[in-house]
């Protein structure tokens, strides 16, 4: 079967794959975005692996309001700080370079 790479060449290409995504996990991990609620009342920040690293809550929003308005607005932000995570990781992946030789 001319053309297809070795049992090494499979083996060498799987490494740099597995060292290329411990670096992107971490690269990750180092990015951070925030993300809001209810016009900024509920502020998230998380990093590139969706790992919600701070919390602000204003406030305002503990004024004639009550505790399952404040857990919506939590539950939104977070949903949103995660989603942006998932959508990086997604862009990130696809620049991890595929297999240089068709697979079978």
């Amino acid at each position: 079967m001319a053309g297809l790479p070795d049992f090494q060449q499979l083996m060498q290409l799987s490494q740099q794959v597995q060292g290329r995504l411990a670096e992107l996990q971490s690269e990750l991990a180092g990015r951070t975005f925030e993300t809001t609620a209810g016009g900024g009342l509920v502020r998230v920040t998380a990093d590139g692996r969706g790992t919600i690293r701070g919390l602000v809550i204003d406030p305002g929003v503990f004024e004639e309001r009550d505790a399952e308005f404040l857990a919506e607005l939590v539950l939104s932000a977070v949903a949103e700080a995660q989603r942006r995570a998932g959508e990086l990781l997604q862009s990130e992946m696809r620049k991890v370079q595929p297999f240089p030789f068709p697979l079978p």
